[in-house]
């Protein structure tokens, strides 16, 4: 050994040509290549299509909700409309009050239809009880 240092090496001793040599092992083949580059294309076009879509349905979605919006202003005006005109007969009806007509004024305010009554309270005895009164008044 004269002061010469012999390498042992199974590929090149240069550092740079053995980057390029972990490169060309690790580089795609073409076809894989060409395949990824048409995925990112596709996928790219499907996240654009989505994302068009995805506005498109919020824009439906805003114009569907505008749209309940007016009709519920509509029915609260219509129900406001009901109830004040229900309001003003029922008070004009309570100013004339006469001796007598108690019980049909009663009648008047009651549903004596049980199937058209929508309340969850079984009332069928209060009902009758009305309907008894109603048809033979109480004497004093």
């Amino acid at each position: 050994m004269n002061g010469v240092v012999y390498q042992e090496s199974n590929g090149p001793t240069d550092c740079y040509a053995a980057i390029s040599q972990v490169d060309r092992l690790q580089s795609e083949p073409e076809s894989i290549r060409k395949w990824r580059e048409e995925q990112k294309e596709r996928l790219e076009q499907l996240d654009a299509n989505s994302r068009k879509q995805e506005a498109e349905w919020k824009e439906k979605a805003i114009k569907e909700l505008e749209e309940w919006y007016a009709r519920q202003d509509e029915k609260l005006q219509k129900t406001k409309a009901s109830n004040r005109a229900a309001e003003e007969a029922f008070v004009s009806d309570a100013e004339e009050v006469f001796p007598g007509t108690e019980w049909e004024r009663v009648a008047q305010l009651c549903d004596f239809n049980p199937k058209s009554s929508k309340q969850a309270k079984d009332v069928s005895r209060m009902r009758s009880v009305l309907i008894s009164l109603k048809q033979a008044p109480l004497v004093r």
